[in-house]
């Protein structure tokens, strides 16, 4: 049977009803016959709560109280979640960072993996249960706690895909996968089918929150198929793998207010496009401080703040056009 690993985000497990969602893709994947391990953050708001809560306590909290504390969040929805699985009938079992056997490094607050033991992990799936995993926190070698940082919940769930090679890395969450710009502001967004691993990255390292590039990384080195979809409908997603089906605009970003990044194989060759995107910044008569332009991304820094309406005037003209 092929080993699938799922990740919900935090939305994902917001309350029980949410849960009760979830559990059902976990059931109908279980029922297909996969050997299952679910990974899944705090829910909610719950991680910057304790934060909050913290802080009224000192003002300066030590890094490893405040990832004993943050762990928490992880914790409460495992047991939830698994406690739901199992009054429903499927055998399941919740296991803690340190019990899934995730070693990190000594840095708190934004620790890295350093390895895996799995043994735990498959003496579970042998006995036919789902295994879920707290997302975003392991142990190090003095048995402290520590936390992964922003993305940690998805540089869990690759990780030990690619530690107990998974056949995909599915990523839940609220958006059904990635798109060429941010579709709840652009109505003309379309979803990508497929994203090779290095296309991803960049989109992520240009401010895009639907993957941590750490994930992403993890995903390329062991050759791990990232999946990204939605929890709440079953529309297909957008699938990160090494494979690179066309060389052409991807995604186009916008960061913070004075930088645009247009992201796809084979930019640097692709002519057309960029004298494109010259002609709209002669156009709408933009400064620019610097024009980088790569394998597989142009970034333009611009010297005052750019409008929405220029970067949906560069989405309609370059991805209208695929």
């Amino acid at each position: 049977m092929n080993t699938i690993v799922l990740k919900f985000g935090g939305s994902s497990v917001a309350d029980n009803e949410k849960l009760k969602l979830v559990a059902e893709k976990i059931i109908g994947l279980y029922k297909k016959g996969h050997k299952i391990v679910v990974v899944v953050s705090a829910q909610g708001k719950t991680t910057d709560k304790l934060i909050e809560e913290a802080e009224t306590l000192s003002p300066k909290v030590e890094d490893r109280e405040m990832d004993a504390l943050l762990s928490t969040g992880e914790q409460m929805s495992i047991a939830k979640l698994s406690i739901l699985l199992n009054q429903l009938g499927y055998p399941s079992i919740s296991l803690t960072g340190w019990q899934a056997g995730i070693y990190t490094n000594n840095t708190n607050q934004n620790a890295i993996i350093k390895c895996i033991d799995t043994s735990r992990i498959r003496e579970e799936l042998e006995k036919n249960k789902i295994v879920i995993v707290a997302g975003f926190q392991g142990i190090n070698e003095n048995k402290d706690i520590t936390t992964l940082g922003r993305g940690g919940s998805d540089t869990t769930a690759v990780a030990i895909a690619a530690a107990l090679s998974a056949q995909n890395c599915y990523i839940f969450s609220d958006v059904d996968g990635v798109y060429t710009t941010d579709p709840n502001r652009l109505a003309e967004a379309k979803k990508l089918p497929a994203l090779s691993y290095e296309e991803m990255l960049e989109i992520s390292s240009e401010g895009a929150k639907v993957l941590h590039n750490r994930c992403v990384e993890i995903g390329e080195k062991f050759k791990v198929p990232i999946i990204t979809k939605s929890t709440f409908n079953n529309k297909p997603g957008t699938v990160i793998s090494d494979i690179i089906e066309e060389n052409t605009i991807k995604s186009i970003v916008k960061k913070d207010i004075s930088r645009i990044a247009i992201v796809g194989n084979g930019m640097i060759r692709n002519f057309p496009k960029i004298q494109s995107i010259l002609d709209l910044i002669e156009k709408n008569k933009l400064e620019m401080l610097e024009f980088n332009v790569s394998e597989s991304k142009i970034s333009i820094n611009f010297k005052n703040q750019i409008s929405d309406q220029i970067l949906d005037e560069i989405h309609l003209k370059l991805i209208n056009e695929i």
